[in-house]
């Protein structure tokens, strides 16, 4: 009986203290299954499973999937002994944990980095750290760095280049007349809606995408509802403009473009992912798909202001005049800053700016994907999520998760 009872006890040790929410209608029961290239971004009780395999699901947006080979020298992401006890207070609810968070919201994967060191990391539904996340609309500063390595290596001139002088397809075109930098700061004017309804313009372009390609389904936006670069409105589809003109500039696919001076030289130590269009141009404004562990370790780059720590030499991988630009909300145009853009975040290129005295910055995606970085304390979440809703805002996780980060933050300083 005594031998039961230990067997018993160590099986209760080993076992979570909390089921993940909403574990039987995400799939649990059917091993979190992938769903089909036509509903896997839609159906609820696929989406843990189709959100860590998307990049291997046939025949999205008819197009493929380009790779991003690993480093042959991978950044060492040593780990904490110890968990620290974090803390986090919402809606009058005080001393709240790690624990507690992962209770109460959709995550598959949670991990904070401070100083290179993971301190934290988190798995749910049964995601491991070999699964590849999908990033959705973080993949959006991917492309912006991939923006600013063209305009150091002379590729793009000029960010006031229009997007047309590089993309013959785009003349004629409204997001052909764009500039580079608006198209950047999601500024070209054009009337667009992206509510994930399914019936917004958002979807209409990926059905003319799906059809046509990336550079014929602009002609679809033509109608401009403000002067280019005086309004932010998410859109996309602007997204997708700046990678048909870094496909032109560069002469390559950015993923290509990407491996030796992005990829390889964070020390990313597994093979990346992302889906193209039928024409083999990258869906840049999402579908990207990389492991936990090296979105980590381009966060790190990030939060040493573009260089690798572990680098002797400390050589300058992203730009860092132009990191700077793009994540800094002081540098932007009014209309663009942290409570202008948004009720609460602005945006820089492609990046999210938090509205603090210090810069703090962020990578977001649809359904709860997130990197939140403190260049100044070197620290770092991630946040890989399977929300009830594509706006993380319409449910509790928003508010929480940034509950959470301003908690981690005031663990090594001040918010």
């Amino acid at each position: 009986m005594r031998c039961v009872r230990t067997v018993l006890v160590l099986l209760m040790l080993a076992s979570p203290a909390f089921a993940a929410p909403d574990e039987e209608l995400l799939g649990k029961a059917q091993g979190y299954p992938v769903d089909s290239a036509q509903t896997w971004f839609t159906q609820e009780s696929m989406r843990v499973g189709s959100f860590t395999a998307q990049g291997e699901i046939p025949g999205i947006s008819n197009g493929g999937v380009n790779t991003l080979a690993p480093s042959a020298r991978p950044m060492p992401l040593p780990k904490a002994a110890e968990e620290p006890d974090f803390r986090w207070e919402t809606s009058g609810q005080r001393n709240l944990s790690i624990d507690d968070y992962l209770s109460r919201q959709r995550v598959m994967g949670l991990m904070i980095v401070k100083d290179g060191v993971i301190q934290v990391e988190r798995y749910q539904y049964d995601r491991r750290a070999d699964h590849r996340f999908l990033s959705n609309s973080m993949a959006k500063s991917i492309l912006s760095i991939a923006v600013g390595l063209a305009v150091q290596e002379g590729k793009i001139r000029s960010l006031d280049d229009r997007a047309d002088a590089y993309v013959p397809a785009l003349a004629g075109t409204l997001y052909g007349e764009t500039t580079i930098r608006n198209l950047l700061r999601m500024a070209s004017g054009a009337r667009f809606t992206e509510v994930y309804d399914g019936k917004d313009d958002s979807a209409r372009f990926s059905r003319a995408v799906s059809r046509d390609g990336i550079e014929a389904a602009a002609k679809e936006i033509t109608e401009r509802e403000a002067p280019q670069g005086t309004k932010f409105n998410y859109a996309s589809a602007q997204s997708a403009m700046l990678g048909a003109v870094l496909r032109h500039a560069t002469g390559e696919t950015i993923s290509a473009y990407l491996v030796p001076r992005l990829w390889q030289a964070i020390g990313a130590e597994t093979s990346a992912l992302w889906r193209t269009d039928r024409k083999g141009l990258e869906l840049a404004g999402g579908n990207f798909n990389a492991s936990l562990r090296d979105y980590a370790r381009l966060s790190i780059v990030l939060a040493n202001d573009g260089i690798r720590p572990d680098d002797p030499e400390k050589r300058q991988i992203i730009p860092r005049d132009y990191l700077l630009e793009a994540t800094d909300w002081r540098g932007v145009p009014d209309a663009f800053r942290p409570k202008n853009a948004t009720p609460y975040l602005g945006y820089g290129y492609q990046f999210w700016l938090f509205p603090t005295e210090k810069r703090r910055f962020a990578l977001l995606g649809v359904f709860g994907q997130m990197i939140l970085i403190d260049p100044e304390l070197k620290l770092v979440m991630l946040h890989v999520a399977a929300n009830a809703t594509a706006q993380a805002g319409k449910t509790t996780m928003a508010t929480e998760a940034n509950a959470l980060f301003r908690g981690v933050v005031k663990r090594y300083g001040v918010w």
